[in-house]
This record gives C-alpha cells, structure tokens and sequence, in this order.
C-alpha cells in the first residue's frame, strides 16, 4: 500500500481540530484540487440542469439530468472499485480526469454550436456519470494513504467541506456565467478546472510497496461482492444511506424546477439556492466537531434524517426566494451531518485491500438511491406538481428515518490493520495443482461440554473465512471421538488462501483466539493444506499452526 506524506505513527492523537489534516502537504494539495475540481462540476452540473429546462419544459427529463449523472455511479461502481484496489490509484485517476475534461470539452463546442438536444445532453451526462463512477471510489481510498488513521474522521469532514464550499461556488459561478455570456463558457471553465486537478496528481509523489497477491479484475470483483454479503458492518451502513438518500433526493432533483417555476427565477436563482445549500453544508462540517460531542453517529444521522425532511417538504410551500434561501441553509447543514456520519462510518469499517470495493458499494447505494429518487420524485411532480412532490418525499423521508434506526451504524474504533501473525505455509511439491481450488483444515480438540459456545464461537470465525476468500466453510465433528472437531474450508485457487492470510486484520485475529481458548491439546490445532490433485504429480499437504 502506498504511503505519501503519512507520519510514521498512524495512531497518534490528532492536534489542530477540524483542520489538522491540512499539516500534511500531499493532503493539502490533493485536497485544493478537488475543492477546484469541485467547483468546475458544479458549475457543469448547473449548466447542464438549467439547460435542459431550456431545451424542455418536462419535470420528469429535468429530473433526469440528476439520474443520468448518478446512475452510472450505481452501475460501475463496483466495477470501478474492484479495478482501484488492483492498479495504480494514482494512473487512474489520472486516466479517468482526462476522459471528463474531453466530455467538457464536446459540452463546450456543442452548447457554442447550438447542437445540444434533450437526448444528446442525458447522453453526455451519463458518459459523465461514467467517469464520475470509476473516480469517485478511488478518491476516497486515498484518504487514508494521506493522513493518520487519527486524522481519518476530520479528513473525510474536510472532503465534505470541499464539496460543499465548491457547491456554494460552483452553482452561483455556473449561473452568473451562464446569465451573463453562455453555456459554452461556463463549460469552458470545467474543462480548465480539470487541468489543476492533472497537475494536481502527476506532481503526487505517491510510491507503491504492496507486497500482495496481484488479484485479476473478475476475482478482485467476485471478492468486493463476497466481502459486502459477508460484512454486517458495511450492510447495516449501506441500510442507513439508502433510507436517507431516496428522499433527499428530491430537493436535488426538483430544485431547478422550484427556481424556475415557483419563484419565476432564471439561472442565477438556481446557482443562489445551490449556494445556499453548499454554504449550509460547509458551516455543517465546519460545526460538526463540537456537534459529535453531543451526538454519535446513530443519533446525529436520526437527527439530520428528521431536519432533511422538514426542509424537503418545507421547500414546497416557499413562495420566494427569500424564504426559500433559509431552508436551504439548514438543508444543507443537514445533509452533510448525515453525508459525513455515514461516509465516516464506511472508511472506519473497511480494511485496506477492499477499501475501494467497500466504497463502491456504498456509492452504490448513495447514486442508487439518488437516481431511483430523482426519477420517482420527477413523476409525481409531473403527475401532480412539485409542491405536492416535495412535502410527499419530507413526510415519507421522516417516516423511512425513524424506522431505519434500528439498524444501529458499527462502531468506528475496530482495528482493521493486519495482523501478520498466520504463519506462511510452506508448499514442497512444485506449482502443478495451485490454479485449482485449495482445501485448508483446522484440527481441534474440545471438550464436549464446550461444544455449544466452541460452535458460536467459530460461526463467526467462518463469517470472517467466508468474507475474506473462502467459497465453501463448516465443522465437522469425528464420530468416533466427539472431542475432535475439524473446521475447513475451500478457496477458489491457492493465491487467494495466500491472500488471505494478508487479510487477516488484528479484529479477526481476536475471534480466533476466542475460538482457539477451547481447544485442549497439548499443542496448538494443526492446519493442513491440501492442493488440487494431478494425473502427473502427487498433491500437495503442508501442515503447521496457524
């Protein structure tokens, strides 16, 4: 993994508050240049929103402006994720940054030319949305390559802060360009918003030390998907974003029609009510420290959910932008005390060599979310209108928030470093059997008035082995000596029980010695390796303690 401009120490106390990452140069740059990178999106997505109300008067096509740039986000994020944590994070993001200012760049000539249509502006926002999709998990595995796993909590707030800071920018640029000159240029300027965030990251001195098992794209997609079933963490995290993002997603998706419809604005109203959105979200994160004080993570996301809704259907009774600008401010607050309670949350419960799958499938459920809302929220305003859509989506989100509580957010204090303490088998026979699947065997002896809490103790030692590469797990007991149990469990090739053994956190290692203080014997349970059989070569076994 790589490490640039990281002290040595990751568990040092933090100093400096919110703004401590900042002491760290290379987090310092990345993170200007995203809050520029940021700015030229919104002035982007601004441009194209108000565009489209331009181009046509539908509800439900302006509202797709949001699912078009969001839904690919819910296809290809895993995808998306899986290839981040097998290839340099850096020549991706390198890659993918290109390919977005170029889509900036046909956005600019096809606005100058007046060649932009309804469907030709979705198609550009989707191929968007793509590049979008492949960029956003790898920026946030970064993080923690960054700064200390201390600083990790006000890293993530800050990221927030420069999403929010360029959504009050972004927007309110975005419309004054457009009002005073053209779409064209206010593309134009994405486009050299992009070239700071180029230079940003070919002056990156990131270096790459991993000493993994390289994994193919299909295994490494198989493993992010295995990994999300198998962790009740990222699950009960992917649960809350989900109940929160559906009906937030309204304001977003309707927020131009309201500028345009309800307060007879033009695009200069629009960028002032994103502004006011993003300058809510910033004094949000900005205040989110002595806010934690008061509330974890549980009861600052209820919070947020229930202040969303309120400001949701708020929105639909606003009769001026006066009134509405206000409502927006603590929108806006909300919205990134929840963004950053879960987005924290989701660093916290991932361990390094699937962070950027973990992420994907969280972003997943974030663009999933958004997508699906803008769309269902698009046609009831259509079928009804945008006030009765918008106080719809406030008393629903209020209902969904409060009975998606129960699912309790994990705690963020688990240590997901690896452990190191499997010993590497050792394998006598030659290569010949390794691309089959490999059988592994644990050999314990209990005592069998042990038997009922050794079993609940190694379930959740299989979840972890199911997790982290096995395709098949279970206990069997000898029936000829009920003191005798034997754990095994299958992975696909002998490279990927290899990794596992790299994926072993210092978290799992504690379930294991749950499960190891039943066994009796004199020496520790014995592990065996079994490879695939060959017609030519005898198979393989090794046998040790692990």
């Amino acid at each position: 993994m790589a490490r640039s401009g990281r002290p040595s120490d990751s568990r040092a106390p933090a100093d400096g508050g919110a703004f401590a990452p900042l002491r760290h140069r290379v987090f310092a740059v990345l993170w200007t240049a995203t809050l520029v990178g940021n700015v030229g999106l919104w002035m982007r997505d601004t441009t194209s929103a108000w565009l489209m109300t331009s181009l046509s008067a539908s509800p439900t096509q302006v509202a797709f402006i949001q699912a078009a740039s969001t839904l690919p986000i819910f296809l290809f994020s895993l995808p998306a994720g899986a290839l981040a944590d097998i290839v340099d994070r850096k020549r991706l993001l390198i890659l993918v940054q290109f390919g977005l200012g170029l889509l900036s760049v046909a956005l600019a000539i096809g606005s100058a030319l007046s060649l932009l249509t309804p469907v030709s502006l979705l198609l550009f926002t989707a191929a968007a949305g793509v590049g979008s999709a492949f960029a956003n998990p790898v920026w946030q595995a970064i993080v923690p390559e960054l700064v200390p796993r201390s600083e990790l909590r006000p890293a993530v707030a800050l990221n927030g802060v420069a999403v929010n800071v360029s959504r009050a920018i972004g927007p309110a640029l975005g419309g004054l360009i457009v009002a005073l000159s053209s779409p064209a240029i206010a593309y134009a300027v994405d486009v050299a918003t992009y070239a700071i965030v180029i230079a940003a990251l070919v002056w990156w001195p990131r270096t790459t030390t991993s000493k993994r098992q390289p994994e193919a794209f299909t295994g490494a997609l198989r493993a992010g998907w295995r990994y999300a079933l198998r962790s009740p963490p990222l699950q009960r995290t992917v649960v809350r974003a989900i109940c929160f993002f559906l009906f937030a997603s309204a304001y977003w998706a309707l927020l131009p029609l309201v500028a345009k419809n309800e307060l007879n604005g033009g695009p200069s109203t629009y960028g002032l009510l994103l502004g006011a959105l993003g300058s809510g979200a910033v004094t949000g994160a900005l205040l989110l420290q002595p806010v934690r004080k008061r509330l974890n993570n549980d009861s600052l996301v209820l919070v947020g959910t229930l202040v969303t809704a309120a400001t949701t259907a708020a929105l639909g009774l606003v009769s001026s932008l006066t009134e509405a600008l206000p409502v927006l401010l603590v929108a806006g607050f909300a919205w990134i005390c929840v963004l950053s309670s879960i987005n924290t949350t989701t660093q916290a419960v991932l361990p390094d060599w699937v962070r950027a799958r973990g992420l994907a499938v969280y972003l997943m459920a974030f663009f999933g979310s958004l997508s699906l809302g803008s769309v269902v929220w698009g046609r009831i305003a259509e079928a009804s209108s945008v006030d009765q859509a918008l106080i719809i989506a406030g008393s629903a989100g209020a209902l969904v928030g409060v009975y998606a509580a129960r699912w309790k957010l994990p705690s963020t204090e688990v240590d997901l470093t690896p452990s190191g303490h499997w010993p590497q088998p050792i394998v006598t026979s030659p290569d010949d059997g390794r691309d089959g699947p490999a059988l592994i065997t644990v050999d314990y002896r209990i005592d069998i008035r042990d038997r009922e809490p050794f079993l609940e103790a190694i379930e959740a030692l299989g979840d972890i082995r199911r997790r982290d590469g096995a395709i098949q797990w279970a206990v069997m007991f000898d029936s000829a000596n009920p003191n005798r149990a034997l754990e095994w469990f299958v992975t696909p090739s002998w490279a990927e029980h290899v990794r596992q053994h790299d994926r072993v956190s210092v978290a799992d290692a504690a379930v294991q010695e749950r499960v190891k203080a039943f066994h009796r014997g004199a020496d520790p349970p014995r592990v065996a390796h079994f490879l695939t059989a060959s017609r030519t070569k005898q198979p393989s076994l090794t046998t040790e303690a692990e």
